[in-house]
């Protein structure tokens, strides 16, 4: 399984971005597929610097993907703060945009771009994302 390791930081999202699309065109996945892999790693590696960091520089971010039949199945794991997912209230997107607040759309998007998205928590207090993107034309 390809592995890259990233310093926590808002400069290196653009490498982060392109080291999965790269990745996702190996697996065979379309240019829209492949821009939905990048804006949601792009959210995911985001919500890792701001969340389980607390800020830039914290920490890294260890990206790897693995090709399956499907699709691609991407991994991103943090040794920062623990998520729970099941904690955060879903946004209400019916509401007058200019009424919501700022952010806390990052979940929400990475849901709705991803065919699956899973966090799992390691024994030293990280986060484990697993988020899968399968080929237009798959199963």
């Amino acid at each position: 399984m390809p592995l890259e390791v990233f310093p926590g930081n808002f400069r290196n999202l653009e490498k982060i971005r392109d080291f999965y699309a790269k990745a996702a065109r190996a697996a065979g996945l379309d240019e829209d597929a492949v821009y939905d892999v990048q804006m949601a790693v792009d959210e995911a590696a985001a919500n890792i610097i701001d969340h389980a960091y607390g800020g830039e520089d914290q920490g890294v971010i260890e990206c790897a993907y693995e090709i399956t039949e499907k699709g691609i199945r991407i991994i991103l794991h943090d040794h920062g703060k623990a998520f729970d997912p099941d904690l955060i209230t879903p946004p209400d997107v019916s509401s007058d945009p200019c009424s919501r607040k700022p952010r806390g759309l990052g979940l929400f998007f990475m849901q709705k771009l991803m065919d699956t998205v899973s966090f799992t928590f390691n024994g030293d207090g990280g986060n484990i994302l697993t988020m899968e993107k399968n080929k237009e034309n798959c199963c």
